[in-house]
């Protein structure tokens, strides 16, 4: 959610704080604030409501007094609107604290009553700043942000990553961490705190993730963490496996644009040095022996939105190939369903940022009750992977755009490796089947850059369907999750009705949506690996262009059976049963991007939704 930047060190505060803010906006964007600790020694804050330009443009009027010390802040609104007063940061102890917070306080009320009956008052309504003004009081008590934080996390509840300045120690950012991510960059002469890397990564790739329940303290020279408790927790340092470029435009039109594009290049990232011989290799997964994997009856994998739909792709493939059986669970349903679990299930969760709340505590509750983890995530060091007993990173590259594209493809792929080695393991594909499961997905890159290629045929359609108010999607099979991502995409960022729907289910039911010009996008199975599948599909066009539906197909080059029933057909590459769907969804991601942009929104940053999800 709320993107966080700390800063402490001889270079220009604000200009860290304002560049890390611009690559964290996508966690946030409906106001956003600085504070900075001047030369001078006293506290000087900004903060607007509105994009993190509003606020840029502030400063360039009236700039902040020149300091070294500094946090900033981009909010998704949870408590209280997106207005200036309600922005972060907050004030405390008379204008001479600054509080930044990521999360919820679930028990936000009972503290505010108690602050009011001991004669406090607030300006904003929300509940950072209840946490300010605690804060705010505890320092007067002990004389230092540390103790003071060490007093305050105890009472809260709920999730929160917190970074406080006080104008009496400049050189000095404390954080303090609870089921919120949160990491430091480590330079020289200079530390950083960032809610992820894409906050520092301009000024270094080393970092350390700060674990749960932890407070950290940098100055320019130095970073302590202790448990709330007060221990010394010790340090371990990982490198930022990408550079701050990665996180631009790079001259595309939208970051969604350029991650679409970066689809091939992603996958091979993913594939790379884990296919030997034909045979499937993952060094992470250390945590989760052969033995395990053979003893496994079971998986249940938990997500959330766009991964829950990776992962409903997946579980065809992992079922087919490794004869285990697997559900797929909405991580914030799983946990209040009472699941039934043994020592014999595997967990598998997968999460983009690997910081999902509904995911970690759906893994927090597997674990509770004894299964081994796995996970599948995109991030260095998040919290989900250190949760877990292994973990497959996709190595997808940082995805900005809050409507998930290349992270999406990336997670199949991921789970597709994952399906393989547990065959490979179980022994229930032959050496001959897996190196050609295997060669099937190295030439995924190139076939996806070939489906690039119908950025114009989708754009043509986009734009005479500008106007369009909802739009159907169906699919059956591996082209069923694959409807319902096509659907969520247009969704997220057109803001029109649209559903997913299995095709077999039209005729109980959502055949009565079908009139006169209603676009439907069909995914086509290939009549060659799916030749039962395919006639179905075929016939379930012949119903709804019966009722006067406008049909686009999404079919392999030469289905000719498809041609005389559709208005439309986007073709593509021949590809085998489990690899088309990594296909069909391209056309889908391009047709959400080029609808959204002939209506002129925001296509990087959807109203209402942020990238990572940090609350329940």
């Amino acid at each position: 959610m709320c993107g966080i930047v700390g800063y402490t060190g001889n270079n220009d505060t604000v200009g860290v704080l304002m560049g890390g803010l611009k690559r964290l906006e996508y966690r946030g964007y409906d106001s956003a604030g600085i504070a900075v600790i001047t030369d001078s020694g006293a506290l000087d804050t900004r903060k607007k409501a509105g994009k993190l330009a509003v606020l840029s443009d502030d400063l360039n009027a009236h700039p902040l007094t020149a300091g070294n010390t500094g946090i900033g802040h981009t909010r998704w609104a949870t408590h209280g609107g997106p207005t200036d007063v309600n922005a972060h940061p907050h004030l405390a102890d008379d204008g001479r604290l600054a509080l930044i917070h990521n999360g919820i306080i679930e028990n936000f009320a009972p503290l505010k009553a108690e602050l009011l009956e001991a004669g406090y008052t607030f300006e904003s309504e929300t509940d950072t700043e209840i946490v300010a003004v605690e804060l705010g009081r505890a320092y007067r008590e002990v004389g230092n942000l540390r103790d003071a934080f060490r007093a305050v996390v105890g009472r809260l509840e709920g999730t929160f990553t917190l970074l406080a300045v006080h104008s009496d120690e400049p050189g000095v950012v404390v954080a303090a961490r609870h089921n919120s991510p949160l990491v430091v960059g480590l330079g020289d002469g200079e530390n950083f705190l960032g809610s992820d890397v894409a906050a520092f990564v301009e000024h270094t790739h080393r970092a350390v993730a700060i674990g749960e329940d932890n407070i950290a303290v940098i100055t320019p020279e130095s970073v302590v963490v202790t448990d709330f408790a007060g221990n010394h927790v010790e340090l371990e340092e990982f490198e930022i496996a990408w550079d701050a470029t990665s996180a631009d435009k790079g001259g595309w039109s939208s970051f969604m644009a350029k991650e679409i594009a970066e689809q091939p290049e992603a996958i091979a990232n993913t594939l790379r040095g884990r296919i030997v011989d034909g045979i499937v290799e993952i060094p992470e997964l250390a945590g989760l022996g052969a033995d395990t994997l053979r003893d496994i009856d079971r998986i249940v994998i938990v997500a959330c939105g766009t991964a829950s739909y990776a992962a409903s792709v997946a579980r065809y493939a992992i079922e087919a190939w490794a004869r285990v059986p697997v559900t797929v669970e909405l991580s914030h349903e799983f946990r209040y369903s009472n699941p039934v679990l043994s020592e014999r299930t595997l967990l598998i969760s997968v999460s983009q940022s690997g910081e999902t709340m509904d995911t970690l505590m759906a893994v927090k509750y597997g674990r509770d009750a004894g299964v081994k983890t796995l996970s599948v995530c995109n991030t260095q060091s998040a919290t989900i992977p250190r949760e877990s007993d292994g973990v497959i990173y996709t190595h997808a590259g940082p995805e900005v755009a809050v409507a998930s594209t290349k992270a999406f493809i990336a997670q199949i792929v991921a789970l597709y490796l994952f399906g393989l080695h547990l065959a490979n393991v179980r022994g229930t594909l032959t050496a001959e089947e897996l190196a050609e499961l295997t060669e099937q997905l190295t030439g995924v890159p190139e076939q996806l850059a070939e489906v690039l290629e119908v950025t114009e045929t989708v754009r043509t359609l986009a734009h005479w369907m500008a106007d369009t108010r909802s739009v159907l999607f169906l699919g059956r099979h591996v082209g069923f999750p694959i409807a319902l991502e096509g659907a969520l995409k247009l969704k997220e960022i057109s803001y029109i009705h649209a559903e997913g729907f299995a095709a077999g289910e039209l005729k109980h039911g959502p055949i009565a949506l079908i009139e006169p010009g209603q676009p439907v996008f069909v995914m086509v199975p290939s009549p060659r690996n799916s030749p039962v599948m395919h006639s179905k599909i075929v016939s379930n066009i012949q119903e709804i262009r019966a009722r006067g539906a406008r049909v686009i197909a999404i079919a392999e080059k030469g289905d000719a059976a498809v041609l005389p029933y559709a208005d439309e057909v986007i073709p593509l590459p021949i590809a085998e049963l489990f690899m088309q769907p990594l296909l069909t969804v391209v056309p889908l991601q391009l047709f959400a991007l080029e609808l959204s942009t002939a209506k002129g929104l925001d296509v990087d940053q959807p109203r209402n939704l942020a990238k990572s999800v940090t609350v329940e």
